[in-house]
């Protein structure tokens, strides 16, 4: 089992705020520091400092961390061009020694486009195909040979396909609910399907559901390594997370209602995990909301990290 933090920087951290949770995070043991890739703040509140860029994010924290992976869960692939974002996680990649970790959806957020004057098609599961073919097919074509590519929504001439990552295959990461086209899309391109934000028998329908696409494309399922995002909020006591659960203006009892959210200490956090791991999570990602509570970080870290299982 591996154990990321997952983090929403747009809800009102800088970039110095993502470097000390990336730092903790890493000082603490968990396997990789993941941010969302969003502009734009979701729901009300102050809205400064304002955005960070997930790649200009990930290209810093490359240089400032030594071991652990970084990445994105997920980039949107209304936010850039397929061969600008080949460039950018390449040498995001290069500059980190190869630790990157690649997710890309196909973007959801509409206010978001509008505020910073994105294009937001109506459709948008065309883009994102042509994406992951295009940058997993740069990222694969040897060096010294051309990449072609023609579309619908993008065309490829004669690309060189530099520069290359450090990994010899980019992790993939794609993700989501959707009962056909996503699972199918993931056994194509895919290293790692995750789900998120979902009840326990909703995570085993998922997995159940992208198992079968690899099968129907003659692709090994255990090729496909699965994870699930839970929203987290950690404490040694329960005063300790009801006070988290206030900070985010979130009751406590509705937060434990939602199936897929964990709240609690270590017994509650590693019987959560222990039951993902039984549908077959070979991934964990905990989604911390509050940037600011490195206290929260530590205690996940330090308390509940070295009693859940690998």
């Amino acid at each position: 089992m591996e154990y990321c933090i997952f983090t929403e920087p747009q809800q009102g951290y800088d970039y110095d705020d993502q470097l000390a949770f990336a730092l903790a995070a890493e000082r603490l043991g968990f396997d990789a520091f993941i941010r969302s890739d969003h502009y734009l703040r979701m729901g009300e509140g102050d809205p400064l400092p304002g955005g960070t860029d997930a790649w200009t994010t990930l290209a810093g924290l490359a240089r400032e961390t030594s071991r652990i992976r970084l990445g994105t869960l997920v980039s949107s692939a209304t936010h850039r061009l397929p061969g600008v974002l080949a460039v950018q996680v390449a040498q995001v990649d290069q500059m980190s020694g190869g630790r990157v970790e690649f997710g890309l959806g196909t973007g959801w957020f509409e206010r978001e486009h509008r505020a910073y004057g994105i294009p937001f098609p109506a459709k948008r599961f065309g883009i994102l195909e042509e994406q992951l073919a295009i940058l997993t097919g740069m990222w694969q074509t040897p060096v010294g040979e051309r990449f072609d590519f023609a579309g619908e929504h993008y065309t490829v001439e004669d690309s060189p396909a530099l520069p290359k990552p450090v990994q010899t295959r980019m992790p993939v990461i794609v993700g989501g609910g959707g009962p056909r086209r996503t699972p199918a899309v993931a056994a194509r391109f895919a290293t790692e399907f995750n789900i998120g934000f979902v009840p326990e028998p909703t995570v085993a329908e998922k997995f159940a559901g992208v198992r079968a696409a690899c099968e129907a494309i003659g692709r090994d399922p255990r090729t496909l390594k699965l994870s699930v995002a839970t929203p987290t909020l950690a404490g040694a006591s329960e005063t300790d997370v009801a006070r988290r659960a206030a900070t985010l203006g979130r009751d406590l009892d509705e937060y434990r209602g939602n199936g897929g959210n964990v709240a609690g200490g270590r017994a509650e956090i590693a019987a959560k995990v222990e039951r993902l791991q039984a549908l077959g999570a070979e991934r964990v990602y905990f989604q911390l909301m509050d940037m600011g509570d490195l206290e929260q970080l530590e205690y996940l870290g330090s308390e509940v990290l070295p009693h859940l299982p690998r």
